[in-house]
């Protein structure tokens, strides 16, 4: 497979690292707001199937198609039921900052995105859910609205198309679980934030009970570009049902931590070679990586060395894309104390709902702190490892499979590390006891 690396002129977040002004004179600067009225002169329905033909995929983590959710949407609202939009800024996965990157420095790509799906989706207003602990971030996302309503471009007669769209920015509270859409309306309504039963889905009742759709900051941001560019063009990044372009963020053992935008697909060892300066120590020290934020089982450095960074290539790893944050790890990690610190963040985050969420992940973690320590038997992992299994697809939203899937990864890639814990731990306490 040869995946072409993305060219300077073919990027989409062009002011990722803030070297230029985040206002909306720089954004002019750099295309955006460039006569977006034409753009939704085109119609709403061209524009929903034109975001259908780009293959633009959720990059929220679930890749779910981006137009064919908006083509859920009521095409004639009903009265006392408006159509809206939420668009999740909440990213609290761990190893995930591609979309504090684009609030605060490129925020009028999010803000014209907003009003060009909302206007598709029929929506005469949109709020952004941003995460609690972004402070900053908020206050330029803030501002950035208000500039864009000082200028015409939102409020009535939205950047003079003839619609009136409003855009709201509201923040949450620091909540993991505020992630989740169905959580998020609820957050949004003044609720605790409890993820919903679905169905009824948020497209046909959402937020106070009206037709919904909840979009990533980047799957939105990524529409006034492809409008501008054509479908086509988009389309032409990545291998089949994997285009476009993404936001890769790379951390933990590479020389140069990053976030840099690349085509899909791209194999890994090259993304990491280009961009982050490759593995601390070189290739042969590598160990295992997260290529899709903490909630996606790890995959073992044999594996993913030439692997294909998209949806498809990843889950046939027995992993995911999520977020396409990639974290990397070398022979100097301890592994099972890795694995069992993730396991405490999703004790942490548990809503507490769902009893086998609320109850499941503190058993787990307090399995994996036995693990860690060797204070265990050795079938006590096929025990652990039943026990995620009852948790995963058995909850309301998907944080119980999020806790589950790192421990079935440890397990599944690293069984006789976590047995020599053990082994050597029986060893030394027969040793003492002699």
């Amino acid at each position: 497979m040869t995946i072409a690396p993305l060219a300077d002129n073919d990027r989409i977040f062009t002011n990722v690292y803030g070297f230029q002004d985040w206002g909306l004179k720089g954004a002019q600067m750099r295309g955006d707001w460039d006569n977006t009225a034409a753009l939704m002169a085109i119609g709403q329905d061209a524009i929903i199937d034109a975001v259908k033909a780009s293959g633009l995929r959720g990059r929220g983590g679930a890749g779910f198609p981006t137009g064919m959710k908006w083509g859920f949407m009521p095409k004639e609202p009903k009265p006392g039921k408006p159509n809206f939009l939420v668009i999740n800024a909440d990213e609290s996965e761990p190893g995930s900052c591609k979309d504090r990157e684009i609030i605060r420095h490129d925020p009028h790509k999010l803000i014209e995105g907003a009003l060009i799906a909302g206007f598709a989706m029929r929506a005469r207003a949109g709020y952004i859910y941003i995460r609690g602990e972004f402070i900053r971030e908020a206050e330029t996302l803030f501002a950035a609205v208000q500039q864009a309503y000082d200028a015409g471009l939102l409020g009535k007669n939205a950047a003079g198309s003839g619609y009136d769209f409003d855009l709201f920015v509201h923040r949450g509270a620091g909540a993991y679980i505020c992630g989740e859409e169905t959580a998020m309306l609820n957050s949004l309504e003044g609720k605790k934030g409890f993820p919903r039963l679905k169905p009824p889905f948020p497209a046909g009742a959402g937020l106070y009970g009206c037709p919904t759709t909840v979009n990533n900051v980047e799957s939105i941001a990524v529409v006034p570009t492809i409008l501008r560019r054509g479908a086509a063009w988009f389309k032409g990044f990545g291998r089949e049902k994997n285009e476009g372009t993404k936001l890769f963020q790379i951390s933990g053992h590479v020389n140069k931590p990053c976030v840099v935008e690349e085509t899909m697909s791209i194999p890994f060892r090259e993304l990491i070679d280009r961009h982050a300066g490759g593995i601390r120590g070189g290739w042969d020290n590598l160990l295992a990586v997260i290529p899709g934020g903490s909630s996606v089982p790890l995959v073992p450095a044999a594996q993913i060395m030439d692997a294909p960074m998209d949806f498809d290539g990843l889950r046939e790893l027995g992993s995911g894309l999520g977020t396409a944050a990639v974290i990397v790890m070398d022979k100097s990690t301890d592994i099972v104390k890795a694995i069992s610190r993730i396991s405490y963040f999703y004790k942490h985050e548990s809503c507490g709902q769902c009893t086998p969420c609320r109850e499941g992940t503190g058993w787990m973690w307090r399995m994996m702190e036995r693990l860690r320590e060797g204070n265990a038997d050795v079938g006590e992992i096929d025990l652990l490892w039943d026990v995620t299994k009852q948790i995963e697809g058995h909850t309301i939203c998907a944080l119980g499979d999020a806790a589950a899937w790192p421990i079935q990864g440890l397990i599944r890639h690293f069984r006789p590390e976590v047995e020599r814990r053990i082994l050597e731990k029986e060893g030394r306490t027969l040793k003492a006891a002699e």
